[in-house]
């Protein structure tokens, strides 16, 4: 077929799009595989070692992210654990946004915080928050006598795609000295990010969904005012952080994440592109009966489309649900979720428009045979 000269298979996945991996980073895999392979030079600290070169690594992702400080973990969730436990004391409140990941609500209980949430400007379709509600939450909490702990914004969330303004949001954190934690496990990687611009205190990002590593990885940045509760070292072992049990990845996660960081940087300097890719695959599938939920225009690659046509076709075809993901392997896409059709995820990001234009055609195509 057509798509497997350009690829043996096209991944439309969101949650995979932007953790591929480049051929570059493929060929360091071989020397990295086996388990510890990376701490033979280690002296005692993940972030200090030097062969491979980790120490200069961090500084650079720091330095790209403009943020003070920067730790490898094992995904966005640990770091947002990390932050919580260390800056925060049972009981005290972490507001979040209504879109926010699980994993944010896990990582508050878990470390025995409560959550106040942000609720929405409008539900469907676009399914905003009102970022001017974070001041709301926290005059409300205040006049209980609640002491909050954290502020969490999700960039950019996985559900709708839809991006936030970080620095707004920032702007009540600072005007309230409350610290701020954005997570950014579908930007960083994919889009530019700069911490000390949007106002946040913390950086969490995932490099197996965005920066094209091999998981589970994980990145948090952090300021320098939060140093010494962040990196707080054992009392026993004085060499070990605390809030990343000493170590976290020690193979060939940070491998791949050290790998591609060259690729990665280039890659998000495309990021007007990719968005014009994005905003074209909306355009042409509402053509034809898709309808896009979130933001409108598109800011970000992750698009969730309601498809009511799928879901008629799936009510009269014999593999019911099924008819679309095996019509669409059949052309050699991938990554849609099988069974689903009343709603679908996709991601476009990284593809070249002529893929891009192959998976639009691919899909009228499956429509015009029902």
């Amino acid at each position: 077929m057509y798509c497997r000269n350009l690829r043996e298979m096209i991944n439309l996945n969101p949650i995979q799009r932007g953790g591929i991996i480049p051929k570059e980073t493929k060929k360091v895999i071989y020397e990295f595989w086996d388990g510890y392979s990376i701490c033979d030079f280690c002296q005692g600290k993940l972030d200090e070692i030097e062969h491979p070169n980790i120490k200069h690594f961090l500084e650079e992702v720091a330095e790209w992210l403009n943020i003070d400080f920067v730790r490898v973990t094992h995904g966005a969730r640990e770091g947002k654990f990390a932050v919580m436990h260390a800056i925060c004391k049972e009981g005290d409140y972490v507001i979040l946004d209504s879109n926010a990941h699980y994993t944010s609500y896990v990582s508050a209980e878990r470390a025995k915080l409560n959550i106040a949430k942000v609720g929405y400007e409008e539900k469907y379709p676009t399914y905003k928050i009102n970022l001017d509600d974070y001041k709301k939450v926290i005059d409300e909490l205040e006049d209980k006598n609640k002491n909050i702990g954290l502020i969490l914004l999700t960039h950019v969330d996985g559900n709708y795609g839809n991006l936030n303004d970080a620095k707004k949001v920032g702007k009540i954190a600072r005007e309230k000295g409350i610290p701020f934690l954005l997570n950014c496990a579908y930007s960083v990687g994919r889009m530019p990010v700069d911490a000390k611009k949007l106002k946040a205190d913390f950086i969490v990002a995932s490099g197996h969904k965005s920066m094209a590593a091999s998981g589970p990885i994980g990145i948090l940045g952090f300021r320098e005012e939060f140093y010494d509760k962040i990196a707080k070292p054992s009392q026993n072992f004085p060499k070990k952080e605390i809030e990343f049990l000493g170590c976290t990845s020690r193979g060939l996660p940070i491998i791949t994440l050290m790998s591609s960081f060259p690729y990665v940087k280039e890659r998000v300097k495309k990021w007007n592109e990719e968005i014009k890719k994005t905003r074209y695959v909306v355009e042409e599938l509402e053509k034809v009966g898709f309808k896009q939920l979130g933001i409108k225009p598109k800011e970000h690659d992750l698009i969730l489309f309601e498809t009511p046509v799928l879901d008629d076709i799936a009510k009269k075809d014999k593999r019911r649900g099924y008819f679309f993901y095996d019509e669409l392997k059949k052309r050699g896409i991938g990554g849609i979720k099988p069974g689903v059709t009343k709603e679908i995820k996709m991601s476009v990001y990284g593809l070249e428009w002529e893929q891009v234009k192959y998976v639009i055609n691919s899909i009228k195509e499956i429509l015009l045979q029902f």
